[in-house]
């Protein structure tokens, strides 16, 4: 597992990219990236879904997904302006200003929670594992999407001498530990035993861990036949073992107790 360090000091606050480097950003549109995980995250749910919290939930895209599924969907981000974006795409949802460390919910409250690509930016992933599994019921889950620390690129970006470089960096995330820490220190990157560590001693069980590839959609939509290839390509390798290389771990909790 790679844990992301403060090297604020060598970090310039006002570069272009630096929010986004330090908090991602969330999913602005709905695309068939998007349709694909949420046909993973109702296949992963518990029969019983009367209410889900959305643990990270940006602008309200998932939120507003799984209105349709449940009776009560909540959302929670730490970032106001991506919140007000939640109120307009979904404005019947309990939505809250707050942080996945100290989630402002009671004990054994939801049926289903979703972390979306969230876990590897907040300050203290175990803690937040831990919020998660206190606020699940006993018989609800925990669906979460991180970042493979095996897939061949960073997609988060890197810092050089202070200055933050938007966009994809091969290979770093096989650099070792304090080197790739270095390069960056916004976001962590998982392996599978790292990502399934954050658990130990959470009364969980493991429902199901494996990798997913990309949905491509930019591509998709700029050359449609290659962005389907890939698609083709690439999904078909999560049948394989080269399924450990994909982007992203799907891992599915559920509470015991």
């Amino acid at each position: 597992m790679a844990v992301a360090e403060d090297f604020s000091q060598d970090v310039k606050p006002n570069t272009q990219y630096s929010r986004a480097a330090l908090r991602g950003n969330p999913s602005f549109v709905w695309r068939a990236g998007q349709e694909r995980r949420l046909q993973m995250i109702l296949a992963a749910a518990p029969a019983r879904l009367d209410k889900v919290l959305v643990d990270g939930c940006g602008v309200g895209m998932y939120v507003r997904a799984l209105q349709t599924h449940a009776a009560q969907v909540h959302g929670l981000d730490i970032e106001g302006e991506h919140l007000l974006g939640a109120v307009e795409n979904a404005p019947d949802a309990g939505l809250v200003l707050g942080r996945g460390e100290q989630l402002p919910y009671l004990d054994n409250s939801f049926d289903l929670l979703l972390s979306h690509e969230v876990i590897e930016h907040v300050q203290d992933d175990r803690l937040a594992a831990g919020e998660m599994a206190r606020v699940l019921r006993p018989g609800g889950r925990a669906v979460i999407f991180a970042p493979n620390r095996l897939y061949p690129f960073e997609t988060h970006g890197h810092y050089w001498q202070g200055e933050y470089h938007f966009g994809n960096t091969p290979l770093v995330n096989y650099l070792p530990d304090p080197l790739r820490n270095r390069l960056v220190p916004h976001v962590r990157a998982y392996t599978p035993w790292g990502l399934l560590s954050l658990f130990v001693g959470e009364p969980v069980r493991i429902i199901s861990h494996r990798q997913i590839f990309p949905g491509y959609d930019n591509l998709a939509r700029r050359h449609p036949s290659v962005g389907q290839l890939l698609r083709r390509l690439t999904y078909g390798l999560e049948r394989s073992p080269l399924m450990a290389l994909g982007l992203s771990h799907f891992l599915v909790v559920e509470k015991v107790e």
